[in-house]
Protein backbone atom coordinates (compact mmCIF):
# COMPACT_ATOMS: atom_id res chain seq x y z
CA UNK A 1 0.00 0.00 0.00
CA UNK A 2 1.28 3.50 -1.05
CA UNK A 3 2.66 5.83 1.97
CA UNK A 4 2.90 8.54 -0.38
CA UNK A 5 1.48 11.79 1.64
CA UNK A 6 1.12 9.62 4.86
CA UNK A 7 2.26 11.84 7.78
CA UNK A 8 5.67 10.36 9.30
CA UNK A 9 6.51 10.00 13.21
CA UNK A 10 8.12 13.48 14.26
CA UNK A 11 11.27 12.77 16.00
CA UNK A 12 10.22 14.04 19.54
CA UNK A 13 6.77 14.28 20.82
CA UNK A 14 6.30 17.34 23.02
CA UNK A 15 3.00 18.58 25.01
CA UNK A 16 1.31 21.37 23.70
CA UNK A 17 3.17 23.77 26.29
CA UNK A 18 6.37 22.62 24.88
CA UNK A 19 5.42 22.73 21.57
CA UNK A 20 4.81 26.91 22.20
CA UNK A 21 8.56 26.95 24.17
CA UNK A 22 10.69 24.61 22.02
CA UNK A 23 9.82 25.77 18.86
CA UNK A 24 7.50 22.95 17.82
CA UNK A 25 4.08 23.19 15.91
CA UNK A 26 0.90 21.86 17.59
CA UNK A 27 -0.33 18.94 16.07
CA UNK A 28 -4.14 19.32 14.83
CA UNK A 29 -5.81 15.53 14.43
CA UNK A 30 -8.63 16.03 12.14
CA UNK A 31 -11.29 13.39 12.65
CA UNK A 32 -13.94 12.74 10.59
CA UNK A 33 -16.10 9.67 8.68
CA UNK A 34 -17.26 7.47 11.33
CA UNK A 35 -20.35 5.33 11.55
CA UNK A 36 -23.16 7.56 11.12
CA UNK A 37 -25.52 8.45 7.77
CA UNK A 38 -23.99 11.44 7.78
CA UNK A 39 -20.27 10.10 6.74
CA UNK A 40 -20.03 11.27 3.49
CA UNK A 41 -20.51 14.59 3.99
CA UNK A 42 -17.87 14.39 7.27
CA UNK A 43 -15.60 13.60 4.86
CA UNK A 44 -16.18 16.26 2.62
CA UNK A 45 -16.07 18.58 5.57
CA UNK A 46 -12.79 17.63 6.81
CA UNK A 47 -11.22 18.24 3.70
CA UNK A 48 -12.34 22.13 3.32
CA UNK A 49 -11.09 22.07 7.22
CA UNK A 50 -8.06 20.25 6.53
CA UNK A 51 -7.08 22.81 3.23
CA UNK A 52 -7.99 25.60 5.15
CA UNK A 53 -5.59 25.11 8.14
CA UNK A 54 -2.60 27.19 8.65
CA UNK A 55 0.56 24.81 7.88
CA UNK A 56 2.42 27.30 9.04
CA UNK A 57 1.38 27.42 12.81
CA UNK A 58 -0.06 23.64 13.08
CA UNK A 59 0.79 20.22 11.81
CA UNK A 60 -2.05 18.09 10.67
CA UNK A 61 -2.73 14.50 11.58
CA UNK A 62 -5.45 12.92 9.43
CA UNK A 63 -7.94 9.80 10.79
CA UNK A 64 -10.59 8.72 8.82
CA UNK A 65 -13.18 6.64 11.02
CA UNK A 66 -14.57 4.07 8.39
CA UNK A 67 -18.44 3.21 8.59
CA UNK A 68 -17.60 -0.48 10.41
CA UNK A 69 -15.46 2.04 13.33
CA UNK A 70 -12.00 0.81 11.96
CA UNK A 71 -9.43 4.22 12.93
CA UNK A 72 -6.59 4.41 10.38
CA UNK A 73 -4.35 6.97 9.34
CA UNK A 74 -5.21 8.43 5.91
CA UNK A 75 -3.23 10.81 3.66
CA UNK A 76 -3.18 14.69 3.69
CA UNK A 77 -4.84 15.73 0.45
CA UNK A 78 -8.17 16.88 0.75
CA UNK A 79 -8.60 16.75 -3.17
CA UNK A 80 -8.95 12.90 -2.64
CA UNK A 81 -12.03 14.40 -0.55
CA UNK A 82 -14.42 16.11 -2.68
CA UNK A 83 -17.89 15.36 -3.64
CA UNK A 84 -17.66 13.94 -7.63
CA UNK A 85 -20.02 13.89 -9.72
CA UNK A 86 -23.43 14.38 -7.16
CA UNK A 87 -21.42 11.10 -4.68
CA UNK A 88 -20.21 11.82 -1.43
CA UNK A 89 -16.58 9.88 -0.38
CA UNK A 90 -15.89 7.84 2.17
CA UNK A 91 -12.67 6.43 3.89
CA UNK A 92 -13.48 3.24 2.68
CA UNK A 93 -12.95 4.79 -0.69
CA UNK A 94 -10.03 6.62 0.27
CA UNK A 95 -8.42 3.26 1.97
CA UNK A 96 -9.36 1.92 -2.03
CA UNK A 97 -7.07 4.26 -3.44
CA UNK A 98 -4.24 3.27 -1.37
CA UNK A 99 -4.73 6.40 0.78
CA UNK A 100 -5.41 4.77 4.31
CA UNK A 101 -2.59 3.20 6.30
CA UNK A 102 -3.28 1.28 9.30
CA UNK A 103 -4.92 0.85 12.37
CA UNK A 104 -4.95 4.42 14.38
CA UNK A 105 -4.82 4.00 18.51
CA UNK A 106 -5.39 6.83 20.93
CA UNK A 107 -4.17 6.15 24.51
CA UNK A 108 -6.72 6.93 27.43
CA UNK A 109 -3.96 8.08 29.55
CA UNK A 110 -4.25 11.79 29.90
CA UNK A 111 -0.55 11.69 30.52
CA UNK A 112 0.24 10.06 27.54
CA UNK A 113 -1.32 11.92 23.97
CA UNK A 114 0.78 9.53 21.56
CA UNK A 115 -0.74 8.52 18.31
CA UNK A 116 0.03 4.90 17.50
CA UNK A 117 -0.78 3.12 13.86
CA UNK A 118 -0.45 -0.78 13.42
CA UNK A 119 0.06 -2.23 10.70
CA UNK A 120 -0.11 -6.26 9.84
CA UNK A 121 3.19 -7.86 10.11
CA UNK A 122 4.85 -4.52 11.44
CA UNK A 123 6.05 -3.23 14.62
CA UNK A 124 3.63 -0.17 15.89
CA UNK A 125 4.58 3.14 14.66
CA UNK A 126 4.17 5.72 17.13
CA UNK A 127 3.73 8.97 15.39
CA UNK A 128 3.66 11.26 18.91
CA UNK A 129 1.13 13.27 21.03
CA UNK A 130 -1.77 14.89 19.23
CA UNK A 131 -2.56 18.39 20.87
CA UNK A 132 -5.59 18.91 19.71
CA UNK A 133 -8.36 16.98 17.79
CA UNK A 134 -10.63 18.61 15.57
CA UNK A 135 -13.60 16.10 15.20
CA UNK A 136 -15.21 17.05 11.79
CA UNK A 137 -17.91 13.88 12.63
CA UNK A 138 -21.24 14.07 12.24
CA UNK A 139 -24.37 12.51 14.11
CA UNK A 140 -24.75 9.22 16.33
CA UNK A 141 -21.11 8.28 17.42
CA UNK A 142 -19.24 11.31 16.82
CA UNK A 143 -21.33 14.65 17.84
CA UNK A 144 -23.37 12.90 19.71
CA UNK A 145 -20.50 13.13 22.84
CA UNK A 146 -19.20 9.66 22.70
CA UNK A 147 -15.97 10.62 20.74
CA UNK A 148 -15.98 13.83 23.68
CA UNK A 149 -15.75 11.44 26.10
CA UNK A 150 -12.81 9.28 24.78
CA UNK A 151 -11.38 12.32 24.27
CA UNK A 152 -11.82 13.94 27.90
CA UNK A 153 -10.65 10.17 29.30
CA UNK A 154 -7.66 10.89 27.24
CA UNK A 155 -7.06 14.48 27.95
CA UNK A 156 -6.92 16.12 24.55
CA UNK A 157 -8.30 19.42 24.16
CA UNK A 158 -10.86 19.11 21.02
CA UNK A 159 -13.40 21.55 19.04
CA UNK A 160 -16.28 22.22 19.95
CA UNK A 161 -18.73 21.29 22.92
CA UNK A 162 -18.43 18.68 25.93
CA UNK A 163 -20.12 15.08 26.33
CA UNK A 164 -23.51 16.33 27.84
CA UNK A 165 -23.95 19.55 25.33
CA UNK A 166 -23.11 17.31 22.36
CA UNK A 167 -25.42 14.23 23.85
CA UNK A 168 -28.32 17.22 24.30
CA UNK A 169 -27.46 19.04 21.11
CA UNK A 170 -28.11 15.41 18.93
CA UNK A 171 -31.17 14.31 20.62
CA UNK A 172 -33.86 16.66 19.57
CA UNK A 173 -36.05 15.55 22.17
CA UNK A 174 -34.13 16.27 25.29
CA UNK A 175 -32.76 19.54 23.01
CA UNK A 176 -36.18 20.70 23.38
CA UNK A 177 -37.04 19.87 26.71
CA UNK A 178 -33.64 21.57 27.53
CA UNK A 179 -34.83 24.92 25.34
CA UNK A 180 -38.93 25.11 27.10
CA UNK A 181 -36.72 24.68 30.44
CA UNK A 182 -35.03 27.58 29.83
CA UNK A 183 -38.06 29.84 28.23
CA UNK A 184 -37.27 29.39 24.36
CA UNK A 185 -40.21 29.53 22.10
CA UNK A 186 -40.25 25.79 20.80
CA UNK A 187 -42.70 24.73 18.16
CA UNK A 188 -45.47 21.52 18.92
CA UNK A 189 -44.07 18.01 18.85
CA UNK A 190 -44.29 14.07 19.91
CA UNK A 191 -41.98 11.90 20.67
CA UNK A 192 -42.31 7.59 20.46
CA UNK A 193 -39.96 5.84 22.20
CA UNK A 194 -38.75 2.46 20.84
CA UNK A 195 -40.47 0.66 23.68
CA UNK A 196 -43.65 2.15 23.14
CA UNK A 197 -43.67 1.54 19.27
CA UNK A 198 -42.56 -1.61 19.89
CA UNK A 199 -45.21 -2.96 22.26
CA UNK A 200 -48.29 -0.94 21.47
CA UNK A 201 -47.70 0.47 18.10
CA UNK A 202 -51.75 1.12 17.85
CA UNK A 203 -51.24 3.43 20.92
CA UNK A 204 -48.81 5.19 19.55
CA UNK A 205 -50.14 5.49 16.15
CA UNK A 206 -53.19 7.03 18.19
CA UNK A 207 -51.42 9.47 19.44
CA UNK A 208 -49.76 10.53 16.54
CA UNK A 209 -53.00 11.05 14.68
CA UNK A 210 -54.53 12.74 17.77
CA UNK A 211 -51.64 15.28 17.68
CA UNK A 212 -52.29 15.49 13.90
CA UNK A 213 -56.45 16.59 14.52
CA UNK A 214 -54.71 19.01 17.12
CA UNK A 215 -51.99 21.38 14.80
CA UNK A 216 -52.95 19.31 11.35
CA UNK A 217 -51.28 18.23 8.46
CA UNK A 218 -48.60 17.96 7.06
CA UNK A 219 -46.53 16.91 9.63
CA UNK A 220 -42.82 16.04 9.47
CA UNK A 221 -41.20 12.49 10.90
CA UNK A 222 -37.66 12.86 11.76
CA UNK A 223 -35.16 10.55 13.99
CA UNK A 224 -34.67 11.81 17.25
CA UNK A 225 -30.62 11.49 17.37
CA UNK A 226 -29.88 12.32 13.33
CA UNK A 227 -28.87 15.13 11.01
CA UNK A 228 -28.47 16.63 7.90
CA UNK A 229 -32.06 15.95 7.73
CA UNK A 230 -31.69 12.07 7.04
CA UNK A 231 -34.48 10.23 7.33
CA UNK A 232 -37.07 13.00 7.71
CA UNK A 233 -40.00 13.00 5.81
CA UNK A 234 -42.69 15.65 5.58
CA UNK A 235 -46.13 13.44 5.39
CA UNK A 236 -49.23 15.03 3.96
CA UNK A 237 -52.05 12.57 4.95
CA UNK A 238 -52.44 9.57 6.99
CA UNK A 239 -51.58 7.13 4.52
CA UNK A 240 -48.02 8.37 4.08
CA UNK A 241 -47.41 8.15 8.30
CA UNK A 242 -45.91 4.45 8.30
CA UNK A 243 -43.49 4.67 5.29
CA UNK A 244 -42.23 7.64 7.63
CA UNK A 245 -42.07 5.78 10.59
CA UNK A 246 -39.84 3.16 9.16
CA UNK A 247 -37.59 5.40 7.08
CA UNK A 248 -37.34 7.51 10.79
CA UNK A 249 -36.69 4.31 12.63
CA UNK A 250 -34.32 3.26 10.18
CA UNK A 251 -31.82 6.23 11.09
CA UNK A 252 -32.89 5.99 15.08
CA UNK A 253 -35.82 3.85 16.94
CA UNK A 254 -36.82 7.12 18.58
CA UNK A 255 -38.11 9.24 16.69
CA UNK A 256 -40.47 12.73 16.57
CA UNK A 257 -43.20 13.74 15.14
CA UNK A 258 -43.74 18.02 14.23
CA UNK A 259 -45.99 19.94 13.07
CA UNK A 260 -45.60 22.29 9.94
CA UNK A 261 -44.43 25.77 10.80
CA UNK A 262 -45.40 28.40 8.44
CA UNK A 263 -43.04 31.14 7.98
CA UNK A 264 -39.33 31.99 7.04
CA UNK A 265 -36.62 29.17 7.81
CA UNK A 266 -33.95 31.68 9.50
CA UNK A 267 -30.36 30.67 10.50
CA UNK A 268 -27.70 32.07 12.73
CA UNK A 269 -24.22 31.23 13.82
CA UNK A 270 -22.77 31.53 17.62
CA UNK A 271 -18.89 31.53 17.99
CA UNK A 272 -17.01 31.53 21.19
CA UNK A 273 -14.37 34.78 22.17
CA UNK A 274 -12.69 35.22 24.57
CA UNK A 275 -15.18 37.56 26.27
CA UNK A 276 -18.01 35.23 25.55
CA UNK A 277 -20.22 33.39 22.82
CA UNK A 278 -21.25 35.84 20.26
CA UNK A 279 -23.40 35.87 17.30
CA UNK A 280 -23.53 36.10 13.45
CA UNK A 281 -25.70 37.92 10.73
CA UNK A 282 -28.16 35.42 10.24
CA UNK A 283 -29.31 33.74 7.20
CA UNK A 284 -32.38 32.81 5.62
CA UNK A 285 -33.23 29.63 3.97
CA UNK A 286 -35.42 30.05 1.13
CA UNK A 287 -37.82 27.55 -0.03
CA UNK A 288 -36.51 25.12 -2.31
CA UNK A 289 -38.51 24.26 -5.54
CA UNK A 290 -36.73 21.15 -6.52
CA UNK A 291 -37.13 19.55 -2.74
CA UNK A 292 -40.26 19.28 -0.61
CA UNK A 293 -37.91 20.99 2.18
CA UNK A 294 -34.28 21.61 2.69
CA UNK A 295 -32.75 18.13 2.58
CA UNK A 296 -29.82 16.68 2.71
CA UNK A 297 -29.29 16.74 -1.60
CA UNK A 298 -30.45 20.14 -1.24
CA UNK A 299 -27.64 21.51 1.44
CA UNK A 300 -24.65 19.61 -0.18
CA UNK A 301 -25.53 17.87 -3.61
CA UNK A 302 -27.53 20.94 -4.89
CA UNK A 303 -25.83 23.75 -2.67
CA UNK A 304 -29.21 25.38 -2.26
CA UNK A 305 -28.13 28.73 -1.88
CA UNK A 306 -29.59 30.29 1.59
CA UNK A 307 -29.39 34.09 1.73
CA UNK A 308 -26.65 36.40 3.48
CA UNK A 309 -27.23 37.88 6.08
CA UNK A 310 -31.23 37.47 5.93
CA UNK A 311 -33.63 40.37 4.85
CA UNK A 312 -34.47 41.46 8.96
CA UNK A 313 -35.14 44.09 10.51
CA UNK A 314 -33.28 45.52 12.72
CA UNK A 315 -34.74 44.29 15.78
CA UNK A 316 -35.66 41.11 14.27
CA UNK A 317 -31.80 40.69 13.38
CA UNK A 318 -30.99 41.49 17.55
CA UNK A 319 -33.76 39.27 18.54
CA UNK A 320 -32.58 35.87 16.60
CA UNK A 321 -29.17 36.38 17.62
CA UNK A 322 -29.87 36.51 21.05
CA UNK A 323 -31.83 33.93 20.86
CA UNK A 324 -29.19 31.64 19.26
CA UNK A 325 -26.60 32.80 22.01
CA UNK A 326 -29.20 31.67 24.88
CA UNK A 327 -30.02 28.49 23.18
CA UNK A 328 -26.00 28.15 23.11
CA UNK A 329 -26.02 29.03 27.02
CA UNK A 330 -29.15 26.98 27.45
CA UNK A 331 -27.35 23.60 26.37
CA UNK A 332 -24.16 24.93 28.28
CA UNK A 333 -22.32 24.49 24.77
CA UNK A 334 -18.61 25.71 23.69
CA UNK A 335 -16.91 26.39 20.68
CA UNK A 336 -19.57 27.12 17.98
CA UNK A 337 -23.11 26.12 17.20
CA UNK A 338 -25.50 27.17 14.23
CA UNK A 339 -28.89 27.81 15.74
CA UNK A 340 -32.00 27.15 13.31
CA UNK A 341 -35.03 28.70 14.17
CA UNK A 342 -38.28 29.50 12.21
CA UNK A 343 -40.03 33.29 11.70
CA UNK A 344 -43.56 32.24 11.78
CA UNK A 345 -46.00 34.33 10.11
CA UNK A 346 -47.24 35.95 13.50
CA UNK A 347 -43.72 37.38 14.06
CA UNK A 348 -42.72 35.09 16.58
CA UNK A 349 -39.13 33.22 16.23
CA UNK A 350 -39.44 29.32 17.42
CA UNK A 351 -36.05 27.75 17.61
CA UNK A 352 -35.85 24.10 15.76
CA UNK A 353 -32.55 22.71 16.25
CA UNK A 354 -29.01 23.51 17.28
CA UNK A 355 -26.03 21.88 15.94
CA UNK A 356 -23.22 21.62 17.72
CA UNK A 357 -20.85 20.30 15.25
CA UNK A 358 -22.64 22.18 11.91
CA UNK A 359 -21.46 21.57 8.27
CA UNK A 360 -18.47 23.25 7.34
CA UNK A 361 -17.77 22.80 3.97
CA UNK A 362 -17.33 26.82 2.36
CA UNK A 363 -20.36 26.83 1.19
CA UNK A 364 -22.29 25.66 4.47
CA UNK A 365 -24.38 28.54 6.03
CA UNK A 366 -22.25 28.65 9.11
CA UNK A 367 -19.15 29.52 7.48
CA UNK A 368 -21.05 31.69 5.31
CA UNK A 369 -22.46 33.49 8.29
CA UNK A 370 -19.51 34.73 9.68
CA UNK A 371 -17.81 35.26 6.66
CA UNK A 372 -20.41 38.22 6.39
CA UNK A 373 -19.99 38.73 10.02
CA UNK A 374 -16.07 39.88 9.13
CA UNK A 375 -14.35 36.29 10.15
CA UNK A 376 -13.44 34.50 6.97
CA UNK A 377 -12.90 30.43 6.61
CA UNK A 378 -9.64 30.21 7.39
CA UNK A 379 -9.26 32.79 10.21
CA UNK A 380 -12.54 30.94 12.09
CA UNK A 381 -10.78 27.74 11.84
CA UNK A 382 -7.41 29.21 13.26
CA UNK A 383 -9.77 30.57 16.43
CA UNK A 384 -11.52 27.14 16.97
CA UNK A 385 -8.09 25.44 17.30
CA UNK A 386 -6.51 27.88 19.24
CA UNK A 387 -10.07 28.60 21.38
CA UNK A 388 -9.65 24.59 22.02
CA UNK A 389 -5.92 24.86 22.61
CA UNK A 390 -6.79 27.26 25.49
CA UNK A 391 -9.64 25.45 26.82
CA UNK A 392 -9.03 22.37 29.74
CA UNK A 393 -10.84 18.73 29.32
CA UNK A 394 -12.60 17.43 32.19
CA UNK A 395 -13.29 19.38 35.60
CA UNK A 396 -10.27 21.72 35.83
Amino acid sequence: MSSQNLPQSPESPLSSEQSSAQGRKPRVAVVFGGRSSEHGISVVTAGAIMSAIDRTKYDVLPIGITRDGRWALTSDDPARMAITDRQVPDVEQLAGSGAVRGSVTLSVDPGNRDVVVGEPGAVPTVLGQVDVVFPMLHGPYGEDGTLQGLLELSGVPYVGSGVLSSAVGQDKEYMKRVFISFGLPVGPYEVVRPREWESDRPAARKRIMEFAAEHGWPLFVKPARGGSSMGITKVDDPAGLDEAIEEARRHDPKFLVESLLRGREIECGVLEFKDGPRASVPAEIPPVTAHDFYDFEAKYIDSAAGLVPAPLTDEQTAEVQRLAVDAFEAAACEGLVRADFFLTEDGTFVINEINTMPGFTPISMYPRMWQASGVDYPELVDRLITSALNRPTGLR
